[in-house]
């Protein structure tokens, strides 16, 4: 969260480009605090680089013979040495921080195209799966036919072989009894 004095400093730092949220961290900062926040953001994310020029003062010409002035100049100096970093700093900061915010939106985007492959992967997957369920279930059916038809067959042919066993059984039996027939027959035509 931002206080309304950072913000002031930002705004000092780009007077070229005023902001337009300015009238947004006032009093209503607590009603409209997640609006501003979000506002706030995005200024940051749109804003222009720019390079700070800051006036760099050449005080070797300035001599003065009374020593509290040179004292006076060499405190403003450090001031001025020490706003500047604190400027540097501060774009430094914001820089590092948009930075930071390009790698986190990076690695949200590579974290959805994963999401999105993976649903993508698991939905072929399982419609590969569904396939072969129903080609298994076709497969156990046409098993349990062949089967079926397996045991007609061989009942067909168990019953083949009874019936020419019996029938050559039968024959054989006649075969006998056929010959004493005859045989009785020619003893009989022969007296």
């Amino acid at each position: 969260m931002i206080f309304p004095s950072e913000y002031a400093e930002i705004q000092s730092l780009n007077q070229d480009h005023p902001s337009p949220f300015v009238n947004s961290f006032g009093t209503s900062m607590q009603e409209d605090s997640m609006s501003s926040v979000l506002q706030y953001n995005n200024f940051l994310t749109n804003l222009p680089t720019f390079q700070a020029n800051f006036p760099v003062h050449d005080f070797s010409s300035c001599v003065s013979n009374n020593s509290t002035s040179d004292e006076g100049d060499e405190q403003i100096h450090n001031n001025m040495i020490i706003d500047d970093r604190k400027k540097r700093r501060m774009i430094s900061n914001r820089e590092s921080a948009r930075r930071s915010r390009m790698r986190k939106q990076k690695h949200l985007d590579e974290l959805w195209s994963q999401v999105v492959r993976l649903r993508n992967e698991n939905y072929c997957l399982v419609d590969k799966l569904n396939h072969l369920s129903e080609s298994h279930d076709k497969v156990v059916e046409e098993n349990a036919k062949l089967k079926e038809e397996n045991s007609g067959l061989r009942q067909m042919l168990t019953d083949a072989q009874l019936s020419t066993t019996y029938n050559s059984l039968k024959d054989l039996e006649e075969a006998q009894f056929k010959p004493e027939s005859s045989s009785d027959q020619s003893i009989s035509n022969s007296q």
